[in-house]
């Protein structure tokens, strides 16, 4: 994995740095394969439990290099698991977002379960302005967390809206000081981390894949989900703890 693509593991929490500053994070092929290879990480590494994405320099990722697509492309490797904003890992993720959030970036952390913003954060798919659409899942996720309406205004005009405009329409969930995003993720990260692993990840798809079903069918559904989570180790070992009041001891089984 390349310097433009930096990770570090703190804990359970695996930090993912889009390392490109001079380009604002744009997301040339390096990037793109070295996301996909850290996503494939959080999903396969089993004392990994959450996952915090951010950019250097102050700002997030301006989205797609628009230099290297003009060029005809990358010759980076293409990675064989799924770019974040195609397929987000099981495990949550979290964005930690200080300036820009734009077309491919926006989407990078729409892709998120949870997205932590600075105050001077800025977000926006602005494709329609450079003749281009939105088809990294922003379509897909905006009318998902905020009404169809104004999902149409964001994606129609190309509108770049403040952090406090983006949580009021519930794209962004906490809004920091300027510069506090990253601290705030991790708080929140380490948080995560500190609960059941197997209880994390099976809360996580429910959350996920809730709204494609019924209310006759979900419970049914849900309980193939959380059944092996009950009938686990550490569902035994949670109960344990608390009833000798001390802190569990996770084994993801």
């Amino acid at each position: 994995m390349s310097d433009e693509l930096l990770t570090e593991v703190r804990g359970g929490v695996l930090i993912v740095t889009m390392n490109r500053p001079a380009q604002r994070n744009a997301l040339n092929g390096e990037v793109m394969y070295g996301i996909s290879e850290a996503m494939h990480r959080l999903e396969t590494d089993d004392s990994l439990v959450v996952g915090v994405i951010t950019g250097a320099g102050g700002t997030f990722c301006s989205g797609m290099d628009l230099k290297e697509f003009v060029s005809g492309g990358s010759n980076a490797p293409k990675s064989e698991h799924p770019y974040l904003s195609q397929t987000p890992p099981a495990k949550p993720i979290i964005a930690a977002v200080e300036g820009y959030a734009l077309a491919g970036g926006c989407e990078t952390a729409l892709a998120c379960d949870i997205i932590v913003a600075g105050r001077d954060a800025k977000f926006g798919i602005p494709e329609v302005k450079r003749g281009l659409v939105a088809a990294g899942g922003g379509l897909y996720r905006m009318p998902r967390v905020m009404s169809y309406q104004n999902a149409a205004l964001l994606a129609l005009t190309g509108d770049i809206i403040s952090a406090e405009q983006a949580k009021d329409m519930g794209m962004v969930t906490i809004v920091t000081e300027t510069g506090g995003a990253l601290d705030s993720a991790l708080e929140i990260a380490e948080r995560i981390a500190a609960n059941g692993p197997l209880a994390v990840r099976a809360t996580k798809e429910i959350l996920a894949k809730s709204a494609s079903y019924t209310d006759a069918t979900f419970m049914a559904w849900q309980q193939t989900i959380t059944g092996p989570v009950f009938a686990s180790s550490d569902a035994r070992e949670g109960a344990t703890a608390f009833a000798e009041k001390r802190a569990p001891q996770w084994q993801a089984r």
